[in-house]
């Protein structure tokens, strides 16, 4: 069992996950848990509890709210001695892993400790993933909002803060943007966020955005606050209105070691990586399996690897994720596979990410992701990937926050974006306890039929999974402010997870127009709106546009006349007349597109094009100048 307090206090065991309703039995678990495995005094729980409203009798309430929390353990299956009665009060015990805001200070604690800012990144990163919302929202104690809430939201500022700078010192202003202008809006004044800000604008090119923002800020503090913005805004701004050169971006160093500029970094390799690319999140390697082929004696040449981080407030996919982590935990005699399939931008990846934080406490021997593919789409080699194991098994031996040893220990190894299952075979591991998750746009069912794996098809999310998703990424107030439109927002994207969320982004850093008129805006062009400018990988066409090329060029074909088509259920006969080819070979070409995540299988052998797709496809001839030619048409 699991608890979590870095949002609504939960309990949480295997996949499911229960709220606690708002009671005094809630209060009282919570304040043990801020204090894990130290005394609470029963002075300071009866405040917590009753506030200036303490009763005659609050100390026999008490012990009766002592009782009430331990029939409530019961029913979840832990066991009543993890609240042990002391002399002066009470404290919980929490064993490793079972509680996230010991884990998140864990990944704080264990990323001021590493020397490699994509290392330290990925950390964060991770810490912030385990936030799931406002802390202690269903907890109702003003004693504590006041006295332990100020505390918890600063230690979070803190990490977000610091991840900030490392992006900015890695010149990825564009994916800092997204983090800051939340940040920013959410406490106005913090004033690092703001200059932050300012300064990603400003290096992104952004000129008249970022004197603006300073306009913005600099009202705000005169007249809310009655002062002028800061020396570092100052002269920020001052630099900006010169036209001068910012410079290598600070990494903003932890207290005690010297800063760390972005001249730092690229002497150390890391700013010559791929654009975007991130340590794995992984603590060790997977086991079972003799490494595939010899060590190599210097560096496998290529581009790097594109490891991953656990998406922050993951959102929606309730039952799957509960699915997946059943399989994933169910039978620990043998290893567990589990393949995750879907359209390109449907979430994945995602998914597989939340559900390895969900059981990653399962997999004493840690947490490994890795892509299969290099970034310009083609797949890597078996020795390639096996050889980044291997260094990623040697890093995890020292580092401060992996598990040391591994042997027979179960691991979790993630293999995004799988296009051979040849490839990944000879990675699987065989230990007892083990599990891989395989994400993929292809079903690989031989694969799941050989090794005895199962199963999950992605489709797009829910009406209301998409409304939470923008809501939280835009804000209750902005996104309750206009209702209705983020429903029909969320449907121009064809709920498609990475269409909302390149929408939410578009949003987030133009917070003065109206959520209505960007969806009028979006049903204009939807490929064209559905990319950010300045980061050109966060684009729903070029996601697209990468997948179409992957096909062999005959099924490539077939994808772009099925959008050209009426949008109507198609079987195998009416293929087969608008491919004007036999129902035998259309039939397959269409199960192949299914298989590739291009088309949905309905009853009675039809398919059909979700219209996110079928929009790219009307649209594809003008994102398809550099592909390969595509058969003529007869």
């Amino acid at each position: 069992m699991r608890f979590q307090v870095l949002g609504p206090l939960r309990i949480a065991g295997g996949s499911e996950v229960v709220v606690l309703p708002p009671s005094k039995p809630t209060i009282l678990l919570a304040s043990l848990l801020l204090r894990p495995d130290a005394v609470v005094t029963t002075d300071f729980l009866r405040r917590a509890i009753w506030g200036d409203d303490e009763p005659a009798s609050a100390r026999a309430a008490l012990h009766t709210c002592v009782l009430r929390l331990r029939r409530t353990f019961a029913k979840y299956g832990i066991a009543e001695a993890a609240i042990e009665s002391v002399p002066g009060g009470y404290r919980v015990v929490v064993e490793d892993g079972a509680l996230d805001l010991v884990r998140f200070r864990e990944l704080r604690d264990g990323a001021r400790a590493v020397r490699d800012p994509e290392a330290e990144l990925c950390l964060l990163r991770e810490a912030l993933s385990l936030w799931q919302g406002a802390p202690l929202s269903n907890v109702p104690s003003d004693f504590l909002r006041r006295g332990e809430l100020p505390g918890l939201v600063e230690e979070r500022l803190a990490v977000v803060e610091r991840a900030c700078d490392i992006e900015l010192a890695l010149g990825r202003c564009g994916e800092a943007l997204v983090e800051l202008w939340a940040a920013s809006r959410a406490h106005p004044g913090h004033e690092r966020f703001r200059e932050q800000l300012i300064e990603a604008l400003y290096r992104s090119g952004r000129k008249a955005d970022a004197l603006a923002e300073y306009r913005e800020v600099k009202r705000h503090l005169r007249e809310e606050l009655g002062v002028d913005p800061g020396p570092a805004l100052q002269r920020l701004e001052l630099r900006m209105l010169r036209g001068e050169s910012l410079g290598p971006p600070p990494s903003g160093a932890p207290a005690g070691e010297p800063a760390r500029t972005a001249r730092d970094v690229t002497e150390e390799g890391v700013a010559d990586a791929e654009p975007g690319a991130r340590p794995a999140a992984a603590i060790a390697p997977p086991v079972g399996n003799p490494p595939v082929g010899n060590p190599p004696s210097a560096p496998v040449p290529g581009p790097a690897p594109v490891p991953f981080t656990a998406v922050s407030s993951f959102t929606g996919r309730a039952a799957e994720s509960a699915a997946v982590a059943a399989r994933l935990t169910a039978d620990r005699s043998g290893p567990a596979l589990v393949v995750i399939s879907g359209a390109p931008g449907i979430g994945k990846t995602a998914l597989a990410l939340h559900v390895a934080q969900l059981v990653g406490h399962r997999f004493p021997g840690g947490r490994f992701a890795v892509r299969m593919t290099r970034t310009d789409g083609t797949p890597r080699t078996s020795e390639e990937v096996a050889a980044e194991l291997r260094g990623m098994a040697a890093t995890a031996a020292t580092s401060a926050t992996g598990a040391a040893g591994g042997g027979d220990r179960g691991v979790l190894l993630l293999l995004d974006d799988v296009t051979d299952p040849a490839l990944v075979r000879p990675l699987l591991p065989a230990g007892a306890g083990s599990a891989a998750v395989l994400t993929s746009r292809l079903g690989l069912a031989g694969l799941v039929a050989a090794h005895g794996g199962w199963a999950t098809r992605l489709d797009a999310l829910a009406e209301d999974e998409s409304y939470h998703l923008l809501s939280a990424a835009l804000g209750e107030a902005r996104a309750g402010a206009e209702p209705v439109a983020v429903r029909e927002l969320a449907a121009a994207c064809g709920h498609f997870p990475l269409a909302l969320r390149i929408a939410a982004a578009r949003l987030l850093t133009r917070p003065r127009p109206a959520i209505a008129d960007c969806v009028a805006r979006l049903r204009e062009d939807p490929m064209r709106r559905l990319s950010l400018p300045d980061d050109p990988r966060m684009s729903v066409p070029l996601v697209l546009g990468e997948a179409l090329r992957r096909l062999d060029p005959r099924l490539a074909d077939a994808f772009l006349r099925i959008g050209a088509a009426p949008p109507a259920p198609l079987p195998a006969t009416g293929a087969a007349s608008l491919l004007g080819i036999p129902p035998v070979p259309a039939e397959e070409i269409l199960e192949q597109l299914a298989d590739a995540g291009l088309l949905e299988e309905e009853p009675a052998g039809r398919f059909r094009m979700h219209e996110l797709l079928r929009t790219f496809a009307r649209c594809a001839t003008g994102y398809q100048d550099d592909s390969p030619a595509l058969p003529a048409r007869r």
